[in-house]
């Protein structure tokens, strides 16, 4: 029997604020929505951000930023980003409590309505301490924020239309709806999702393949197990590889059928009936990245509950990115750790992994707390992307070549361009 995770907020099934039609007039204000955060709104259309409805109202962004949590029905539910929608002090101005606006793109198409809560001051400071948990703000997360000139935000209930999703990936992307399905049509008793902003070397798919070996020993006897590559294919910053690319990566990993190949326990697989080969899926997730470290580790895991996973993997240094000098913001498991700490309900169940590395003497990719004093091949980030940017080929035991040529064929392309 299918196992599906609930969905967050203790709803019955995931919000859908998606509507086939708008009811607009010429008097209603707009508010121009960018890229950002209509990418936000069509996942709280879609469920993705139940219990939603819409941006977030005051009281529950004040919830968020004091309790990590907001509340339904009386009960505390996990959060630990605020999701409100910012508008301009014109757009502020003509709004009023209790009356429709008319959501716009910014190219002026509209897209959708807003039911105005209220609209309130946007107190960055406050916001990026309770967020990122530091005064600092020279780290890519707070130069989300105060790059933004917008100073107001308003709450509300959306009304949306469908997005018409044209990228070239847009049949690997799931939605509640469509994962749900999917969760209940193969039987999972169990889905464990690791979720990544980045090409795939080596050790990061040992965290996936470590995730569901972990699972498929605690119930792959009498359940079959669903495992899900979920990346995210919202908007990054500027120096990340665009989803266009890693997605290439991702597909050239799993259609190959290479991922965790040589670093899985095949015996294991073996004895229980089941292959990872053929239950390992991609499925994008269009959602954006905060570089929020323990903070954006929640939300990733409530995004998935709603998706009906299970299980949801967290590995060291998670939604990571360190202040402009290199240090860090948070130690290594620190998102690993929070969900110890959380007051509110979350139902997703997490799996901490540790830093993994190819080590000699197993021929194979392993947990580097369970092999200390043996030999490691490792690259760092800044000399891995040198070798692909110069067209050299990464060792295979840290990076695959099906991987690796996807890479230096991108930057092949782009140093052209850069050129002509």
């Amino acid at each position: 029997m299918a196992k599906v995770c609930p969905v967050h907020g203790g709803l019955s099934e995931p919000v859908n604020r998606v509507v086939a039609s708008l009811t607009t007039s010429e008097l209603m204000p707009k508010i121009v929505v960018n890229g950002t955060d209509y990418t936000t709104l069509h996942r709280i259309a879609d469920g993705t951000l139940s219990p939603l409805t819409g941006p977030m109202t005051k009281s529950d962004y004040d919830n968020v930023l004091a309790k990590k949590g907001i509340e339904r029905d009386g009960k505390m539910w996990a959060w630990t980003i605020p999701l409100s929608l910012p508008v301009t002090a014109e757009e502020a101005k003509a709004l009023k409590a209790g009356e429709s606006a008319l959501l716009v793109n910014e190219a002026g198409d509209a897209f959708g309505t807003l039911e105005v809560d209220a609209t309130f001051a946007w107190d960055k400071p406050a916001f990026l301490k309770a967020v990122y948990g530091t005064d600092r703000t020279d780290h890519p997360g707070a130069r989300l924020w105060l790059d933004d000139t917008r100073m107001d935000l308003v709450g509300g209930a959306i009304s949306l239309l469908a997005h018409d999703e044209t990228r070239p990936f847009k049949d690997r992307i799931m939605y509640p709806a469509s994962m749900r399905a999917l969760l209940q049509e193969q039987g999972y008793g169990a889905s464990v999702a690791f979720q990544t902003r980045n090409p795939l070397h080596r050790a990061h798919e040992y965290a996936l393949v470590y995730g569901a070996e972990k699972l498929l020993k605690e119930v792959g006897d009498s359940a079959k197990v669903g495992v899900f590559l979920n990346p995210l294919v919202g908007q990054l910053k500027g120096d990340d590889v665009p989803a266009a690319t890693r997605m290439e990566t991702y597909i050239k990993l799993i259609d190959g059928g290479v991922l965790g190949e040589g670093d899985m326990d095949e015996e294991l697989w073996k004895s229980k009936g089941q292959n990872l080969r053929q239950q390992v899926r991609l499925a994008g997730l269009d959602m954006r990245m905060f570089y929020g470290g323990p903070s954006e580790a929640v939300m990733h895991a409530i995004y998935r509950q709603n998706l009906g996973i299970t299980h949801f993997i967290i590995g060291r240094k998670h939604a990571d990115a360190p202040f402009d000098d290199k240090s860090a913001i948070w130690g290594d498991f620190d998102a690993q750790e929070i969900f110890d700490k959380l007051e509110g309900d979350l139902q997703i169940k997490t799996v901490n992994v540790g830093f993994a590395a190819y080590f000699e003497e197993h021929g194979k990719v392993r947990l580097c707390s369970e092999n200390k004093g043996k030999t490691t091949v490792s690259i760092s980030g800044s000399k891995m992307r040198e070798m692909l940017n110069s067209g050299t080929m990464p060792d295979a035991r840290v990076m695959r070549p099906a991987t690796a040529q996807v890479l230096m064929d991108y930057y092949a392309a782009k140093n052209k361009e850069a050129s002509a």
